[in-house]
C-alpha cells in the first residue's frame, strides 16, 4: 500500500512485520475478531446469518422496508451458504471413496 509519508510506511511496515514474527494473523490497522467469531466453515457463516437474521428482526428502529430488504440480503447469502455446505460435503464423500478404491 503506497504512503504519501515514508515514516507512516516504516511504522506499518515494522508492525506487520511484528505480528508476522508474532504468529497473528491479519493487518496492523484491521479489527481483531475474538475466536468464536472466526470463520472456518460454512456451517460458521450460517449460525452467523442467523444472528444477524434474528437482530434485524428484533430492531425496533428499523422501518418494516428496511427490515425485509436487509433480511432478504442475509436469506440470500444464507442461500449461498448452504449451497457451499452441501457440496463440500458431497466433495468430502466423493475424496473418500477415492481414497478407499486406491486401496
Amino acid at each position: 500500500m503506497p504512503y504519501r509519508k515514508q515514516e507512516t510506511q516504516r511504522a506499518y511496515n515494522r508492525e506487520w512485520m511484528r505480528l508476522r514474527r508474532a504468529g497473528e494473523c491479519g493487518t496492523p490497522g484491521g479489527t481483531d475478531l475474538p475466536t468464536p467469531f472466526r470463520i472456518r466453515a460454512a456451517k460458521d457463516v450460517l449460525e452467523l446469518l442467523e444472528e444477524a437474521i434474528h437482530n434485524v428482526r428484533e430492531a425496533s428502529e428499523a422501518g418494516p422496508l428496511e427490515r425485509a430488504r436487509t433480511i432478504g440480503f442475509l436469506a440470500g447469502a444464507c442461500l449461498r451458504a448452504i449451497e457451499v455446505a452441501d457440496l463440500s460435503g458431497r466433495v468430502e464423500s466423493l475424496e473418500m471413496i477415492l481414497k478407499d478404491r486406491k486401496k
